[in-house]
């Protein structure tokens, strides 16, 4: 039995579009440009769309579109190997059409900068498979065995790899953290 058109869309709203806003912080992470992040995130959703026959529903969709984000990502570095270096344009000119809604908070915004830049900093520092496994299961909260169908390897690798991730993590915030007064250092 084929779905219509209307009840594809449908069940595709219902259980795709909410992992949206997940697709893009992994997005984001992989590619460490929110331009790219954009496209990868609509490059992905896309796809998914399109192939949403395949998909069997009730099953873990997030799982799924992260398998495709993570497929995605892997196409279009290959590409932009061949391709060369391009340009953002939002870095060259800033521009922004809503200015009454911008910066409604600007202290908090800045603060929330501070404390997160440099986390964030240390996270796009990692390794590729470091990196992706980390934010996989600490931000996007996937368990192993998810995050182990997503890329593609054994669980065990899985484990191996955050671990190493979140070692790295405690040795390059180390002094950060102490700085802030997250935890007391070590008196040598």
């Amino acid at each position: 039995m084929t779905a219509t058109s209307e009840e594809r869309r449908k069940t595709f709203e219902s259980e795709a579009l909410p992992h949206l806003d997940s697709v893009y912080r992994v997005a984001l992470r992989l590619a460490r440009d929110e331009a790219q992040a954009d496209d990868l995130t609509q490059e992905t959703m896309l796809k998914a769309y399109r192939s949403w026959h395949q998909y069997k529903s009730g099953t873990n969709a997030r799982a799924w579109l992260l398998t495709i984000l993570r497929h995605t990502f892997i196409n279009e570095y290959r590409r932009s190997k061949r391709a060369g270096v391009t340009v953002d344009i939002g870095e060259i000119e800033g521009f922004s059409v809503f200015h009454d809604v911008q910066d409604v908070d600007p202290e908090g915004t800045f603060f929330n900068q501070i404390v997160d830049d440099e986390v964030i900093r240390a996270i796009d520092s990692l390794p590729d498979e470091f990196r992706e496994t980390l934010v996989l299961s600490d931000v996007e909260q996937l368990s192993y065995a998810e995050i182990a169908d997503v890329t593609g390897v054994p669980v065990g690798t899985v484990k191996s790899r955050l671990f190493r991730a979140r070692q790295a993590l405690q040795k390059m915030l180390y002094d950060y953290a102490v700085e802030m007064g997250y935890i007391q250092g070590v008196e040598q």
